[in-house]
């Protein structure tokens, strides 16, 4: 007895998996070109985290003991609404212009490019705030392995923080209000983030062992480059027939 002829699944070709990889570079390169073509947009958040860094000393206290305890949750808490401050822009120009409805009709997925215009946010918005974050760590009296902890943290840290913000970005997208309404939504996803990442510099001020909130933190970005990207595509879509 010849068995039944089995059911191909559709495979996804070589040529297929290319042309998604080059619709993830044109998406990130035009979101770079983009944003340096309105320098506003990427100084703000810059000049903002450095800023709320600078004067809480000024409005709390100066004391080295002081800014030395509280220095990473204030780092932290600095680059969590700095990187909120960005995310309203994040689909706001494609959604004004009609790009982002040529965007979700593309071939390929839509969560892939979700994911190349978060990473893209991340690099304009997240990663000169690590940068940063060595100069500032110095100013609020950090010592050497909690500066460079502080950087690691603030290195897997933040794109989780672009991921997650990706997603609320999406769903408020033409909508009143909506950094209002932005903030109350992402806030609270934060705050893992936000303890994990003050908690393990805090820990190398105090040369305990870091590396188990390393990987938990590890972990948290992992699930956000699965999870996001689709919860945003989802949420892009919606948005766009409400509109």
């Amino acid at each position: 007895m010849t068995m039944a002829s089995e059911t191909k699944l559709p495979v996804r070709t070589s040529e297929e998996s290319v042309s998604a990889l080059s619709a993830m570079k044109a998406v990130f390169s035009r979101d770079l070109k983009t944003a340096f073509r309105q320098p506003q947009d990427l100084l703000n958040p810059l000049l903002f985290f450095v800023m709320v860094v600078t004067l809480f000393p000024l409005g709390v206290s100066p004391e080295v003991s002081f800014l030395r305890e509280a220095g990473s949750g204030i780092l932290w808490v600095a680059a969590l609404l700095s990187v909120l401050l960005s995310l309203d822009h994040l689909y706001r120009h494609d959604f004004d212009d009609g790009t982002l409805e040529q965007l979700v009709l593309q071939p390929q997925p839509l969560f892939l490019l979700v994911l190349a215009k978060s990473l893209a946010h991340w690099v304009l918005t997240g990663l000169p705030l690590v940068m940063l974050a060595p100069v500032l760590g110095v100013m609020v009296h950090l010592e050497g392995n909690s500066v460079a902890i502080l950087c690691l943290t603030l290195l897997i840290g933040t794109p989780v923080l672009s991921l997650i913000g990706s997603i609320g970005a999406a769903l408020t997208l033409g909508l009143r209000s909506a950094g209002v309404l932005l903030s109350l939504l992402i806030i609270p996803l934060y705050i893992p983030v936000l303890i994990f990442g003050t908690g393990t510099v805090m820990a190398a001020s105090e040369s305990a062992p870091v590396g188990g909130q390393l990987a938990l933190m590890g972990a948290f970005l992992v699930l956000a480059l699965t999870l996001a990207p689709f919860a945003s595509a989802a949420a892009l879509r919606i948005s766009l027939s409400n509109s």
